[in-house]
């Protein structure tokens, strides 16, 4: 266990010595924006050692490390790992080895958990019981250190297994360029003025209620982070639309909102007033433009021809087909020419699924068109 500044970077300048070092955290994260680091575990093939981040002061030697070129970083489903060292220590690692990509790689199961991964390669079954433990408390229990060791442990175990497959395959760069993407998507943060286009069901709204929907959703983006608290717990994002298109006026009519906390109406609702006034004195020419509507299911069977590219790319490659070609890529051109035609390849198509399938998208959009017609 590490918990001085003194040994963290005698440790990290031996790591970064190794060709790779699994990574893990644990961290609390209930009712705050941000997540709380309560251990970082750190696996080099031969033995788990914990980091206390609650007795760390100076995390450069940690970036050193994340941010070492010569030391790949292994990780599983690590979206919200990626969180924790962005708020720790403003650095993300690279390069990294995404165990759950891998084996979509491989021809394994698409978003493979944690313990399915380490049950099929190492023929372990990991017990559960310290999952939703509290990682803040002090002294952590034998069980939670137990726990978080034998993680970054099997997760070095599981890279040496992955890694030489992945190779063998010939796929290794795509992986690494997925992974790039990832991180380099995990370090940009929405603007608060641009949140309203995340609000499920926004495309619902007519210009003049997104014109309300907008500072809502700014507001509420803006006052999460500032106070750290979660945003569904300063105002739930299923009570946004209703507010945009029923509009209170008074902080009774605001408590009859569907969904609408009471809490939120005693402590935030004078300002939620306010907000839904100013967006209902935006000016016509100001009102944001309506968002697209969900495709309609005439756009199913290009939807099929397309997705049929890249089921034919991964069965032929042995990838899962789910990795291959993502929906949101697929919609992406569709809408770049629905419903006649002539269609692109859409800038959400990047790396190497561009030049792998591009040519093949564009015959199998555009021929669909010459058979319609």
């Amino acid at each position: 266990m590490i918990d001085d500044d003194a040994e963290l970077a005698r440790c990290c300048d031996q790591w970064r010595r190794l060709p790779f070092v699994a990574v893990d955290t644990e961290f609390v994260r209930t009712e705050t924006f941000y997540p709380i680091a309560g251990l970082i575990q750190i696996g080099d093939g031969e033995r788990a050692t914990l980091i206390d981040p609650l007795g760390i002061g100076d995390w450069t030697p940690f970036v050193a490390l994340l941010e070492d070129a010569s030391v790949v970083k292994v990780l599983h489903a690590c979206s919200e790992d990626l969180e924790v060292f962005s708020r720790l220590c403003g650095a993300l690692p690279a390069p990294l080895f995404d165990t759950q990509l891998a084996a979509a790689f491989l021809g394994m199961d698409f978003s493979m958990g944690y313990s399915r991964l380490v049950s099929a390669l190492l023929d372990i079954d990991l017990p559960k019981d310290e999952t939703r433990s509290d990682w803040l408390q002090r002294p952590l229990s034998p069980a939670q250190i137990e726990y978080a060791a034998r993680d970054a442990q099997h997760l070095a175990e599981l890279y040496q297994i992955l890694a030489p497959r992945i190779a063998q395959a010939g796929v290794a760069e795509w992986l690494f360029a997925d992974t790039a993407e990832q991180v380099a998507a995990s370090g940009q943060m929405i603007e608060p003025e641009q949140a309203y286009l995340q609000v499920k069901q926004a495309w619902r709204l007519k210009p003049a209620e997104l014109a309300i929907l907008r500072p809502l959703a700014a507001w509420r983006e803006r006052e999460s982070r500032a106070r750290d608290i979660a945003r569904n717990r300063l105002l739930r994002e299923r009570t946004l639309v209703p507010l945009a298109q029923r509009q209170p006026d008074t902080l009774q009519a605001l408590s009859r909102i569907e969904d609408m906390h009471p809490r939120t109406v005693r402590h935030e609702g004078e300002t939620i007033l306010q907000l839904i006034r100013e967006g209902r004195a935006v000016a016509p020419s100001d009102y944001p433009e309506v968002l697209p509507e969900p495709l309609p299911s005439a756009a199913n069977r290009l939807l099929k021809a397309l997705r049929k590219v890249g089921q034919d790319e991964a069965e032929k490659r042995g990838i899962a087909v789910e990795i291959m070609l993502r929906k949101k890529v697929l919609e992406a051109m569709v809408r770049t020419g629905y419903p006649s035609g002539p269609y692109r390849l859409p800038d959400e198509l990047t790396g190497w699924r561009r030049e792998l399938m591009g040519e093949a998208l564009l015959k199998a959009a555009n021929g669909a068109v010459e058979v319609a017609e």
